[in-house]
């Protein structure tokens, strides 16, 4: 035990000092190589930067969605090369179906909905099926730029509001009461959705 402390300390030293040497990019760059390889927690990054400098919350969140959209691309096109029977080796016959008709219901929030959630959301699972079904490359940045900075977003508001430990707070109300944030999670994007689509209907058009 004492041995796995040790090494979590060194692991948390070396990110920390990371994180100092890259300034206002490390968001960016952590964002991207977590999309690919999971090395350090983004949220807790992100609310950090945002706890520190909340005066510009809106580029931590842009360069996090950003970077995760990015990054994202690699497992993408992984799964895209490796066809179904990549994925049937990862989950079952049935579960792939099931993300199959998810997906064709909705490709847009196939991926949207899953990339505002904290983990344990299997999101890479989701990101290699998204290339397994070839889905449009832009339509699944936008998607996924879309969920992530709507993720955020939110988690910026709690942080300026209540301070950094908000993340450990959503970390166990998400384990505790998953439906219930999930539920919050689509009632809150399908407010958006609507209110940009309002927003849209109301400007005069040229």
């Amino acid at each position: 035990m004492e041995s796995l402390k040790a090494i979590f300390s060194k692991y948390t030293a070396f990110f920390a000092g990371l994180l100092a040497y890259l300034g206002i990019w490390g968001v960016l760059v952590i964002a991207t190589v977590d999309a690919v390889i999971p090395v350090i927690p983004l949220d807790p990054v992100i609310a950090t930067y945002v706890y520190k400098d909340p005066g510009r919350f809106w580029l931590y969140c842009l360069m996090g969605a950003v970077g995760s959209s990015v990054g994202s691309l690699v497992p993408y096109w992984i799964g895209r090369a490796g066809g179904e029977l990549f994925l049937l080796k990862r989950i079952d016959r049935k579960r792939l179906e099931d993300m199959r008709d998810r997906h064709e219901r909705g490709e847009f929030f196939f991926i949207m909905i899953p990339s505002m959630l904290p983990p344990p959301t299997p999101m890479k699972l989701i990101i290699l099926a998204a290339g397994v079904f070839e889905m449009r490359v832009p339509l699944f940045l936008a998607a996924l730029f879309a969920g992530r900075m709507l993720r955020f977003l939110i988690l910026s508001f709690f942080v300026v509001r209540f301070g950094p430990d908000i993340v450990h707070l959503f970390g166990n109300l998400f384990r505790e009461h998953r439906t219930a944030v999930l539920l919050t999670f689509a009632a809150l994007a399908l407010a958006g959705l609507a209110w940009w689509w309002w927003k849209r209907s109301r400007t005069p058009k040229n």
